[in-house]
Formats: C-alpha cells, sequence, structure tokens
C-alpha cells in the first residue's frame, strides 16, 4: 500500500511540472494576443491556474469536516509559494524586478494577508466576508487589466506577434490546469495518506504537506518561466498566486460554507505569512532595478525550513 502512495506522489510531481510548463506557454502567447504584459498574465490567468488545486483541496477540505487543512492548506501554501518557490528559483536563476508597479501588488498581497488575519480573530471566517474577499479579487483582476493596457499605450510599447493562434493559446491553459487539478490531487491525496499514517496532526498536515503539494504548480511554473527568461511571470505568479489564494479561494469557500479557524493558525502560522511577505519587498527593493539574489534566495529556504522545524516540533 505504501509503495502505491509513493508512486502516487511522484506520478503526481511529474504531471505538476509539464502542466506548469504548458501553462507558461500558454500564458506568454496570451500576452501576446491580448497585449497585455506578462506581468499581468502572471498575476492573472497563471496565477488562477496554478491557485486551481488550493481551490479543490479547500472546498472538498471544508465540506469533509476537515477545516483545518483547509485553512492551513491556504496559509501554508503563500508561506511556502514565497520562501520554498521563490527561494528556490532565485537560487537556481537570480530574479530581476523590473517594474514600480509590483509594489501596488505587493500591498494587495499584504492587504490580503491583513484581512485574513482580522477575519479570523473571532475564529470563524462568515459567509460576507468571504463575499468581501471575492469582490476585492474582481476589482484587483479588473484594474490590472485596465493599468497595464493603458502604460503599454502610453509607452508605445510594440508587441511581437503570436506564435499561434488563440483558440490553440486558450486550449494550452485549459490543459495544462487540467493537469494541474490531477496532479495535485495525486500528490495531496498519497502525501496526505502516508503523512496521517505517521500520527500528524491534520493543521500540520494541512500547512506543510498539503500545502507543498498545491504549491508544486508555482514552483513548476514560475522554474518554467525562469528557463524561458519570462521573470515577470515568475514574480507575478507567486505574488498573484498568494493573492487568489485568500481573495478568491478563501472568499469562495466561505461564501459556500462559513470557515472555522484553528487559533494556532491566527496566532502562530499567519504571523510566519506577514514578516515573510514584509521581508520579500525588503528583498526586490529598489523596486525598478532590484535583484532577489541566490544568497537572498538561500535566506529564504533556510526561513521556511526553519518555519517548518517549529511547526512540528512545538
Amino acid at each position: 500500500m505504501d509503495l502505491f502512495l509513493y508512486l502516487q506522489v511522484i506520478a503526481g510531481f511529474v504531471l505538476l511540472f509539464v502542466s506548469g510548463n504548458l501553462l507558461v506557454k500558454g500564458g506568454v502567447e496570451l500576452s501576446l494576443h491580448f497585449r497585455i504584459s506578462p506581468l499581468v498574465v502572471g498575476l492573472t490567468v497563471v496565477a488562477f491556474g496554478t491557485s486551481a488545486p488550493e481551490l479543490f483541496v479547500s472546498v472538498e477540505a471544508v465540506f469533509t469536516n476537515s477545516p483545518d487543512i483547509s485553512i492551513g492548506n491556504i496559509v501554508g501554501s503563500n508561506i511556502a509559494n514565497i520562501a520554498l518557490i521563490l527561494g528556490c528559483v532565485a537560487v537556481v536563476f537570480p530574479i530581476e524586478v523590473k517594474r514600480r508597479s509590483v509594489l501596488f501588488d505587493w500591498s494587495v498581497m499584504m492587504l490580503s494577508f491583513i484581512l485574513l488575519y482580522l477575519f479570523g480573530m473571532d475564529w470563524i471566517i462568515h459567509r460576507v466576508e468571504g463575499l468581501v474577499l471575492f469582490i476585492l479579487i474582481l476589482l484587483y483582476l479588473f484594474w490590472s487589466v485596465i493599468y497595464s493596457r493603458r502604460q503599454s499605450s502610453l509607452r508605445e510599447e510594440v508587441f511581437q506577434r503570436p506564435r499561434k493562434k488563440l483558440w490553440v493559446s486558450l486550449l494550452l491553459v485549459i490543459l495544462s490546469i487540467t493537469g494541474l487539478y490531477f496532479g495535485a490531487d495525486w500528490l495531496v491525496a498519497g502525501a496526505s495518506e502516508l503523512a496521517i499514517g505517521w500520527g500528524v496532526s491534520e493543521r500540520v498536515v494541512g500547512i506543510s504537506i498539503v500545502a507543498f503539494g498545491t504549491s508544486v504548480p508555482e514552483l513548476a511554473t514560475s522554474l518554467a518561466a525562469a528557463l524561458k527568461k519570462e521573470m515577470e511571470i515568475s514574480v507575478g505568479n507567486i505574488i498573484g498566486s498568494n493573492i487568489f489564494n485568500v481573495f478568491s479561494i478563501l472568499g469562495l469557500t466561505a461564501i459556500l460554507k462559513p470557515l472555522e479557524v484553528s487559533k494556532r493558525v491566527i496566532s502562530f502560522d499567519i504571523w510566519w505569512m506577514i514578516g515573510i511577505g514584509v521581508l520579500l519587498l525588503l528583498f526586490m527593493i529598489p523596486l525598478k532595478k532590484g535583484l532577489i539574489t541566490r544568497f537572498k534566495g538561500v535566506i529564504f529556504l533556510l526561513i521556511y525550513i526553519l518555519y517548518i522545524w517549529f511547526l512540528y516540533t512545538l
């Protein structure tokens, strides 16, 4: 039985990496078709696609009476996205920050973190609070597209001709998101079964193993973007995924069913998430010529290891 679970986890990893590469290709082509920057595609289409596993896992967890996995999955994924995923990418390829507009996107991400803390202070996220979160993601998407097109027009930016037809680009995105769903499902199911068999608590499983599994699409997509020198997608994907995780996924989950929040998540895990978010801004300064170096990537990875150590020992 354990051998089957291990094989299931490996198959999930492989499918996630392949799907992440397809998502980058489709995302870049869509940016050329709609004449918007790769950063906006990373913040929207790619971020939504790589956040899809968190949505599937969170909704399933809350309806199977496992709220700790649902909320832990989101908080753990946000921590992993910055400290683990961005850290890994920076170690392989130092990440350039070329646009000051990333400050706005970072600010929206931090707003989502703070609202999650405030809404969770009474240990439950109500339907009305979920609706507020979901409205905010719609406003953010609208602003991102409008702002990008306006800036491209002012700069008289010249876009390359798309290499693929629009329907092919859309098909690539749809196929990749489907692959991300099945890959995450295999990975999370196998890893969770193994961990629970080892006697690990539901909250720890959600924040560490399930969160890592659902963050693998971000790792696959960001590495694929870095290999193709599409660094804006790499950074935008991470920030955008974190925004989607709170505003869209938690918002939708809470609308469907009020979401219980563990006291430990509010008093411990969210503060790690906020602190790592602040560190990301410091590592991106100056915002127009910033560089997340290999050394900074190593720091991110060490912080993630320290957090996991505390998670399993405290």
